[in-house]
């Protein structure tokens, strides 16, 4: 089954890379033109950005009482985004490497998965505050306008979703568990035309809500120590911001803060509402559009956007995929949790 999963994801990937191909030819050609001493710096902060998601994750994985080394969840963290792209499901699928990883290693499923739950939520929640001063700068600009305000609610409805299964776990494992059992019909209700079956068991949603339960019941108490993981999470946003100032020096261009939080904001947020994996095709273009409207100049707004999806998009996928197949080729580890 293994090796059936690992052929699947390879096939996807070349899939992939063969419908952005031409993408990649542009990047080759624009960077011909680049500096590279700015190019080097930014994929080095690049790679810091890894590792802090990494430390994120740990720091979340202690939070609910397991035990695990930051080189392995560099490859988890890494492989998890590398598989969301190539296999775009909302998460779900990266989440699937964190538990195909707990289940390997005798760790309760549940915990791992409130940490991924947590992850995301802390994830958004500083994406918000940046958000905040992004609309602000455009606003101020005169160049805010209703795709950026409808996109901002889209993420403020699926910040709210996350945070209100992670209350519900918290309060009533029975309400829980109806109220993913109510989301498994809707899936199954719109699924059942196209695959002539259930996409999804509604037995299992409670069996899914008691393991959600179980790992949010071991957080409680527990307020104080939330505050690192969300500044870790603030953190990853001031690593990208930084890469994305050095792509406008690559360029030679010169930039405020305001427009590279303004530009940042408007680029990020179009990778987590697009209907496309990680943005890809939407952000090429908002981005560039933003940039242009924050009075930076048409070309150098399209290369800097080229440089900056390289190395924050196309980078961490090669990376990914390299942890993704080390991962798929790790021998199998037992492993309890403390207190489990």
């Amino acid at each position: 089954m293994r090796k059936f999963i690992l052929a699947v994801i390879l096939l996807l990937t070349v899939g992939f890379v063969l419908f952005s191909f031409s993408e990649l030819e542009n990047i080759v050609e624009a960077l011909q033109a680049s500096n590279l001493w700015f190019l080097a710096a930014a994929l080095a902060v690049e790679a810091i950005w890894m590792y802090n998601m990494a430390v994120t994750f740990q720091n979340l994985y202690q939070l609910v009482g397991l035990t695990e080394s930051r080189q392995r969840l560099v490859l988890m963290s890494t492989a998890a985004n590398f598989v969301n792209v190539v296999a775009p499901s909302a998460g779900i699928g990266g989440m699937a490497v964190f538990i195909d990883q707990a289940r390997q290693r005798n760790q309760p499923p549940g915990r791992v998965t409130v940490v991924g739950a947590l992850f995301l939520l802390f994830d958004y929640l500083a994406f918000l505050c940046v958000l905040a001063l992004g609309l602000t700068v455009l606003f101020r600009r005169h160049n805010l306008n209703a795709g950026e305000l409808a996109a901002s609610a889209i993420l403020c409805m699926i910040a709210l979703a996350v945070g209100l299964l992670i209350y519900l776990g918290y309060r009533s494992e029975e309400q829980l568990g109806r109220v993913l059992s109510w989301c498994g019909r809707l899936v199954n209700q719109v699924a059942r035309p196209f695959i002539k079956r259930d996409y999804v068991q509604i037995d299992r949603a409670y069996v899914f809500a008691a393991e959600i339960a179980e790992g949010v019941s071991v957080v409680r108490g527990k307020g104080r120590q939330l505050i690192w993981p969300f500044l870790f999470s603030l953190n990853n946003k001031a690593l990208l911001l930084c890469v994305l100032a050095l792509s406008f020096l690559t360029w030679g261009t010169p930039f405020s803060i305001g427009t590279l939080v303004g530009g940042f904001s408007i680029g990020y947020l179009f990778t987590i509402v697009s209907p496309t994996p990680a943005g890809i095709g939407l952000v090429e273009g908002a981005l560039p559009v933003a940039l242009g409207s924050l009075r930076v100049q048409w070309e150098a707004a399209s290369l800097i956007t080229l440089t900056y999806r390289l190395i924050t998009f196309w980078f961490p996928l090669g990376v990914g995929g390299l942890a993704f197949r080390i991962l798929q080729g790790k021998p199998k580890t037992r492993m309890t949790a403390p207190g489990a």
